[in-house]
């Protein structure tokens, strides 16, 4: 499978690396210019590409990896669906409910995917399979958080913090992975929610961190706090899912053990292919006390869109059907902020 990357900053290069351990073959890098292009082509170790568009077209390019600031998302989408290519797009697949739902209708029949590659730790995949097999029984509260601290000084800033290159911020760019996360693993759908951003330095136009309150279809109540301002935390995704005889813990920086929560009894469960359900086991491609973190579980998920290509979809490849469904929990999200109420949330 030969890959084209758009973006060659740092999740570019992340992409690149995921392209070959995975198998594939990258063929072209394009950046915002033809110089920009040919620095990140030599150092991701490809050809550069004169612009998107060529890269697009180029003949030896089967799968479009779109890594570029997100209001540029919905046009290239666009040119690469033309072109009847696969297509993985960044998130926020698009800024708007509208451009999302099109995008998405519009890539019928391809293969379209959105790195939500959370889904791909091991330990993710057993808490999903614990679930599916009512192990814990009903689930009734779902809660974490998301935090990050890398714009924790009033100097920090990137396009990021520009509403008309990302819009929504930290709950845009964070808080639907959480989301994504918790109805992946747990099947619940937020249904209704209230939220309140929070801004830690008023200078920057776009929310450091939010608070959500939400209801699921399936009678859950839950809450996400997410911030990109917590000295200390760097990517700390943590959730916990209880129900009414156990409960299941995931930490994203101490992502090689799930913790289950019991009456009698609390266990530390490691990740490895000996330790796992055979669903999870899959992904443990190390054996336990061999660390295995982000840069698997985005190999993981470049393997699974390329097996997508190739044959039947696997199970829990994120799509633009999430992606779609990641701007309609934020357009809620933002709704419920700007008029302080409850919000409805469309399945």
């Amino acid at each position: 499978m030969r890959s084209g990357i758009i973006g060659a900053g740092f999740i570019g290069g992340v992409h690149a690396q995921a392209v070959r351990a995975a198998g594939g073959v990258l063929s072209r890098v394009a950046g915002s210019s033809l110089a920009d292009g040919q620095a990140g082509a030599q150092r991701l170790g490809a050809l550069a590409a004169a612009s998107a568009e060529e890269l697009i077209g180029a003949d030896d390019v089967d799968v479009v990896h779109i890594c570029t600031p997100n209001a540029l998302h919905v046009s290239l989408v666009e040119q690469a669906v033309a072109a009847r290519k696969a297509v993985v797009c960044e998130k926020p697949l698009a800024t708007t409910v509208e451009d999302a739902q099109r995008l998405h209708a519009s890539a019928a029949g391809l293969v379209a995917a959105v790195p939500f590659v959370y889904r791909y730790y091991p330990t993710v995949r057993e808490v999903r399979a614990r679930i599916a097999a009512d192990e814990g029984g009903p689930l009734w509260l779902l809660h974490g958080s998301y935090l990050q601290d890398w714009l924790s000084t009033s100097d920090a800033a990137n396009w990021r913090v520009d509403p008309a290159q990302g819009g929504s911020r930290a709950f845009g760019d964070i808080g639907v992975h959480w989301c994504d996360l918790m109805e992946f693993t747990t099947g619940h759908r937020i249904t209704r929610l209230c939220a309140r951003m929070g801004v830690a330095y008023p200078e920057r136009a776009t929310e450091d961190g939010a608070a959500v309150l939400f209801e699921t279809d399936r009678g859950a109540c839950g809450s996400v706090v997410v911030s990109q301002v917590s000295p200390g935390r760097k990517n700390r995704l943590w959730f916990s899912f209880d129900g009414t005889s156990a409960s299941y813990s995931f930490d994203q920086e101490l992502p090689d053990t799930l913790w289950v929560g019991g009456v009698a009894e609390n266990r530390v469960v490691p990740r490895g292919p000996d330790t796992l359900s055979p669903a999870a086991a899959a992904y443990a491609r190390l054996p336990a006390g061999h660390p295995q973190g982000y840069q698997e579980c985005f190999n993981a998920f470049v393997g699974d869109v390329y097996a997508a290509v190739d044959g039947p979809e696997p199970d829990g490849l994120p799509t633009f059907a999430d992606g779609e469904r990641a701007a309609v929990l934020t357009a809620a999200v933002l709704d419920s902020a700007k008029n302080d109420n409850w919000v409805e949330v469309s399945r």
